[in-house]
C-alpha cells in the first residue's frame, strides 16, 4: 500500500511553510488512495518546545489532516535506533569517532580546508579503523563508513525499491536518484559530507540514522517533504542499502520564502499557523504546490477538489 508521511519538529507550531508540506504529503497519499501518517521528530529533544507536539497535531486536524494511525514519537523509539547502529557496527559499516569539533577542524586545516558559513565541511575520517582507529580513547560519537558501505552494496537495489530511484555506488560513494518534481540528481557523498553521524556526542540520535530506521519500520513508500531537506536524501539512501532497506521515492516541494528570501521557519520569526479560520491557510498553500483554485465552502470539499487536481499532476508519475 502507498504509504505517506508527515514528519515536524515540535520546536514550535506549524507555519505557512509546514502547512505546505503537509498538505503536499497528504494529497499525494489521498491521490494514490493510500495511508497517511503523521511522526513527531522530537529526537532532538533540547530544541523542542513542551506542547508543541499536541498543537501540532491540533493545527493539522483544523486543516482536515488527520492521520490514519495515532502518531509516532521518535523519542519513544530509541531502542529501534540502537538496534541498526549494532547491526552497522557488527557488519564493519560504522565507526566510534572520538574526535572533538575542534580535532575536526584541525585535521580539515591540515588538508587545507577551510570552512564556509553555513557549509560543513566532509569528516576528514581521522577515527576510521583502517587508520587506526581510537587509539584508546572513548568514542564521542558514531559514524558511517562510507567507502565500506559502498564495497559492500549489492548489485541490485533491495526490497520493494521503486523505479524512481535509481541509486548506483561508483568512485567515491557516488549516488544517482531522481527526484519526482526536480528530476535527476547527484551527490558524491564520500566528498560532499564524508563519514556523517549517527549518534551524536551528546548522546542522541542523529536524524539521518532516526528517519531511516522509521520509515522503513512505518513502511513508508512516498516520502514528500520541503526542498530544503533535498540534501539529505543521498545520505539517506546510503543508509538505507547499508542496513537492507527498502528505498522510498522522493518528491521536494518548493519553499515558502520570508521577505528576505530566505526559508520560512521558526528560526527567522515565521507565525504561527492561525488556523481559526483554515480555508485561506489551505487555499495560500494549494496555491503555492500550483494547485488550481477553488470555490469549495468546506475544508473537505476543497481538499476532494485538490486530491484530483494532484493526482492529475503527480500521482501518475509516481513510479516514472
Amino acid at each position: 500500500m502507498v504509504t505517506g508521511r508527515f514528519a515536524p519538529s515540535p520546536t514550535g507550531p506549524l507555519h505557512a511553510g509546514s502547512l505546505v508540506a503537509a498538505l503536499a504529503s497528504w494529497l499525494d497519499v489521498r491521490a494514490q488512495r493510500g495511508r497517511w501518517l503523521v511522526r513527531i521528530e522530537d529526537v532532538d529533544l533540547p530544541r523542542c518546545v513542551p506542547g508543541a507536539d499536541r498543537l501540532i497535531l491540533q493545527q493539522l486536524a483544523a486543516c482536515g489532516l488527520v492521520p490514519d494511525e495515532p502518531p509516532v514519537w521518535q523519542s519513544l523509539r530509541g531502542p529501534h535506533y540502537e538496534a541498526a547502529l549494532r547491526r552497522l557496527v557488527d557488519g564493519g559499516l560504522a565507526y566510534g569517532c572520538a574526535c572533538s569539533r575542534k580535532d575536526i577542524a584541525l585535521a580539515q586545516a591540515a588538508l587545507g580546508r577551510s570552512p564556509e558559513r553555513g557549509v560543513e565541511l566532509p569528516y576528514p575520517g581521522t577515527c576510521r579503523p583502517e587508520r587506526g582507529g581510537l587509539r584508546g580513547l572513548t568514542p564521542r560519537a558514531w559514524r558511517l563508513h562510507i567507502d565500506r558501505c559502498e564495497q559492500n552494496w549489492p548489485p541490485r537495489l533491495v526490497g520493494a525499491a521503486q523505479a524512481a530511484i535509481h541509486l548506483e555506488a561508483n568512485h567515491r560513494g557516488t549516488v544517482n536518484w531522481s527526484d519526482r518534481r526536480l528530476g535527476p540528481q547527484r551527490q558524491a557523498v564520500a566528498e560532499a559530507v564524508g563519514d556523517f553521524v549517527l549518534r551524536r556526542a551528546d548522546g542522541l540520535w542523529a536524524y539521518q540514522l532516526a528517519v531511516v530506521v522509521d520509515d522503513a519500520a512505518q513502511g513508508v513508500t512516498h516520502i514528500v517533504r520541503g526542498e530544503d531537506l533535498i540534501d539529505n536524501t543521498p545520505r539517506q539512501l546510503v543508509l538505507q542499502r547499508a542496513l537492507g532497506l527498502p528505498h522510498p521515492t522522493y518528491l521536494h516541494t518548493p519553499l515558502v520564502l520570508a521577505e528576505d528570501g530566505e526559508k520560512l521557519s521558526k528560526q527567522n520569526g515565521a507565525l504561527a499557523l492561525d488556523t481559526s479560520d483554515p480555508l485561506p491557510r489551505l487555499r495560500a498553500a494549494a496555491e503555492h504546490l500550483g494547485l488550481p483554485a477553488n470555490n469549495a465552502d468546506t475544508v473537505p470539499d476543497a481538499l476532494a477538489q485538490w486530491v484530483g487536481a494532484w493526482r492529475e499532476r503527480w500521482a501518475t508519475h509516481a513510479d516514472a
